[in-house]
């Protein structure tokens, strides 16, 4: 019985290798455009505008209209195969970007990220949920969470350099070919983990039967607050993410190299930031299950404040300036694990990738999709008034989405007992 514990622990934990790998590459194809926006604004003479669509519109409408069917289809076919054809098809449309000839063939192939999402995420933290017991999920789903971080550090560093010596296209030709590869590793190395069903209450039957998945989940006001408070939290995320190393090199004047270095020593922050959050939730949760979103509360409201800091910092401030966006980017990451943690315990097996979904679809579409958009445009209005400070002022106006998210992350806390403890009464009849 010990043997077959370990050789379980060993499948789940190479299972989590994998997708965090596959998590990461596909975070890397969205970020890197970020690193290369000032050859590519130039190549194509794109406004902060121009750039915020090829960034944010491609994805955000493409995984509107995938985002939940392709959750809804995760909770009923093989998750395994559905993540690795979906990263698979991400990475060939982004191999096809390194083709591009202007703005809307750039825009059309910066869609394969959200194809990818679409398709890998929910299924993979469908997958986690039954792979790993609750009282570690936190701490899995921070290791999940973590690819993000560590997709934007291989952007900031290893994208950077690649720009900096073969061009922004080999770059993104690069991306494409590795995700190609580690999705057929996936595809033919990892099996599909048994489904762990939640029973449910002919009440909570009924309830499905009538509303419908999403609006059984939407009613529920535990996932309800959590959505709005991701969607918040990652609207600040990514403007901040997409923008901060075109402002490191407009107002600190640095080169692009000397910007990916920073930008890599926060993004090793971010991901040292999601893996504390998973285990420091996991430690404090058995004490009071409260914290499993006191957690997320504690660390939006630090990083607003870091983030603040960060960008009234003067031009030229630069150690100043590097050490408050390292903490920002520590804590900014703190309610991702556990979020998608508690709704794993929460929502019923059965939509628990429609749930995981409709997460990501609130991010999706609000903070990718509008973020990116929304910076760019009001980059471009406020330099009438603040010149070549335009786009700080407008990276501040994002940030502050963050008390929006604390105060959604704080009504979900209160949420949280109540609606666990109904999962728990309907998981025991």
């Amino acid at each position: 019985m010990s043997s077959e514990r370990t050789s379980f622990a060993k499948s789940s934990n190479y299972t989590l290798a994998i997708l965090t790998l596959l998590s990461a590459l596909a975070f890397m194809d969205r970020q890197v455009l970020s690193v290369v926006i000032q050859p590519v604004k130039l190549e194509f003479n794109l406004s902060d505008l121009q750039i915020g669509l090829v960034t944010g519109l491609g994805f955000a409408l493409t995984f509107g209209l995938l985002g939940v069917p392709m959750g809804k289809l995760a909770d009923r076919r093989n998750r395994r195969s559905l993540i690795a054809y979906a990263r698979g098809l991400g990475g060939l449309l982004g191999l096809m970007g390194s083709l591009s000839v202007g703005f809307f063939s750039l825009m059309f192939t910066r869609s394969g990220g959200a194809i990818s999402d679409a398709g890998g995420t929910p299924a993979s933290m469908s997958m986690l949920a039954d792979l790993y017991p609750a009282e570690n999920r936190s701490r899995a789903m921070s290791v999940l969470s973590a690819g993000a971080s560590l997709g934007a550090l291989m952007a900031l560093v290893v994208g950077s350099w690649l720009a900096q010596h073969h061009g922004w296209r080999m770059t993104i030709a690069f991306i494409g070919v590795a995700t190609l590869l580690v999705s057929l590793l996936l595809r033919y190395t990892v099996s599909e983990p048994a489904r762990i069903h939640t029973p449910l209450h002919s009440d909570s039957e009924g309830q499905l039967q009538q509303r419908g998945a999403v609006a059984a989940i939407w009613a529920e006001p535990f996932t309800r607050w959590s959505i709005l408070g991701a969607a918040f939290a990652l609207l600040s995320g990514y403007s901040f993410g997409t923008w901060n190393f075109a402002l490191m090199i407009r107002h600190h004047d640095l080169s692009l190299q000397q910007a990916g270095w920073i930008s890599g020593a926060s993004a090793c922050m971010s991901l040292l930031g999601g893996l504390a959050s998973g285990a420091l939730t996991d430690k404090l949760a058995k004490r009071d299950n409260r914290w499993q979103l006191g957690v997320p509360v504690l660390g939006l409201a630090l990083a607003y404040v870091c983030g603040v800091t960060y960008l009234l910092m003067p031009s030229g401030a630069i150690a100043h300036a590097m050490l408050s966006v390292m903490v920002f980017s520590f804590f900014l990451p703190w309610w991702a694990a556990p979020t998608y943690a508690a709704i794993s315990l929460v929502v019923p097996s059965q939509r628990r990738a429609t749930a995981n979904a409709m997460m990501l679809l609130a991010g999706a579409v609000v903070g990718n999709g509008l973020g990116a958009i929304l910076t760019g445009l009001f980059s471009d209005l406020l330099a009438r008034y603040f010149g070549n400070d335009g786009l700080r002022m407008a990276l501040l106006g994002m940030v502050c989405m963050l008390l929006p998210a604390v105060a959604a992350f704080w009504l979900a806390k209160k949420a949280y007992p109540s609606a666990l403890e109904r999962a728990n009464l309907n998981a025991s009849r």
